[in-house]
């Protein structure tokens, strides 16, 4: 058959309806493709997500069933108007990377089921008090990376079900007393990498059951007594990276529960008596291990019962290699471990 006979027995319109057809598929593929300045949208089965990410533009209005939004890398010096009005459902809000200098005390009012509340990352130097009046739900505060220099106990109350907590990467030199008192779900608390010199006494004092404590990269001198006595069932304590010199003897006392201590890279010679007692072996084994390297530890007979609670939990110890003694002259540079061997 000639191609003019094959061209005959084509469909109506031939050429002309193969290039109208393939002209329509590719208009509805475009139609279906989201524009470059939208945001990505989501079914996730209980409601929509909301993804917005440069080079999209801020959401103004959210689908009334949006649970999730993220609004990241813009840079924002403040948001939208009105932005969380109409999405009362919404349970996950991602604030991260921008530059927001300000939050209004009605902002959250609108979502009242939030549980997550990721704010990293901005330049907040303070908070409104009466922000989270309505925030009952709450779980999750991240506030890490921001400009704040000091903290008012005022400004967390309505929050009485966060269980987390994370003010690390701030410019905090002090912490006002009575803090957590009403944050009673708090189960974790990250104040690393701050400036904070001394702690007020009282800091633990409202958390019921508080798992895991940040607190490395600060400016600590000095571990009391009392700090941790309202804990008894913390788990992971983070004092590495601070200027602890004094240790009292009974701020491990009670600790029952901990798995992991890090105590590295602070100015520690020696410890007193009595310290380590509720800590590890004979009690119960540190499940995750210790660290108590980069210290200048002074290896005499002042540390006889470090040496004899090392020999019960060598196994958990970490970085044994750099836990070195310091002093005397002629122990200078041995490994502490291999000295409470020889003992």
């Amino acid at each position: 058959m000639s191609f003019r006979s094959q061209e005959q027995n084509q469909s109506p319109g031939g050429l002309d309806s193969y290039l109208s057809r393939t002209l329509f598929l590719l208009l509805l593929l475009a139609a279906s493709t989201p524009s470059p300045k939208a945001c990505l949208v989501y079914n996730l089965g209980n409601g929509s997500s909301v993804n917005c990410h440069p080079t999209a533009e801020p959401p103004h209005h959210l689908p009334a069933d949006t649970v999730y939004l993220a609004v990241e890398f813009f840079n924002l010096t403040q948001l939208p108007a009105n932005i969380l009005q109409d999405a009362s459902n919404l349970q996950e809000l991602h604030l991260s990377n921008n530059r927001l200098e300000n939050l209004s005390a009605e902002f959250l009012l609108p979502v009242p089921q939030l549980k997550v509340l990721d704010l990293t990352h901005n330049a907040l130097s303070q908070l409104p008090p009466g922000l989270f009046q309505a925030s009952a739900a709450l779980h999750t505060l991240v506030l890490k990376e921001n400009c704040l220099e000091v903290l008012r106990a005022s400004w967390l109350n309505g929050l009485k079900a966060l269980a987390y907590l994370d003010l690390s990467g701030n410019r905090l030199q002090m912490l006002p007393p009575g803090l957590l008192a009403n944050l009673t779900a708090l189960q974790i608390l990250d104040l690393g990498d701050n400036q904070l010199e001394v702690l007020p006494s009282d800091l633990l004092r409202g958390p019921l059951r508080l798992e895991r404590l940040h607190l490395e990269s600060n400016r600590l001198r000095v571990l009391g007594g009392d700090l941790l006595a309202p804990q008894p069932g913390l788990r992971y304590l983070f004092l590495q990276n601070n200027s602890l010199a004094t240790v009292a003897a009974g701020a491990f006392q009670g600790l029952q529960e901990l798995d992991m201590l890090d105590l590295s890279d602070n100015l520690l010679t020696s410890v007193p008596t009595g310290l380590w007692a509720s800590l590890g072996q004979p009690a119960r084994a540190m499940k995750e291990g210790f660290d108590i390297s980069s210290n200048p530890w002074v290896c005499d007979e002042n540390l006889g019962h470090l040496y004899r609670w090392l020999m019960a939990n060598k196994d958990t110890m970490f970085s044994r290699k750099d836990t070195l003694c310091a002093g005397p002259e002629d122990m200078k540079g041995r490994a502490l471990l291999e000295v409470a061997m020889s003992q």
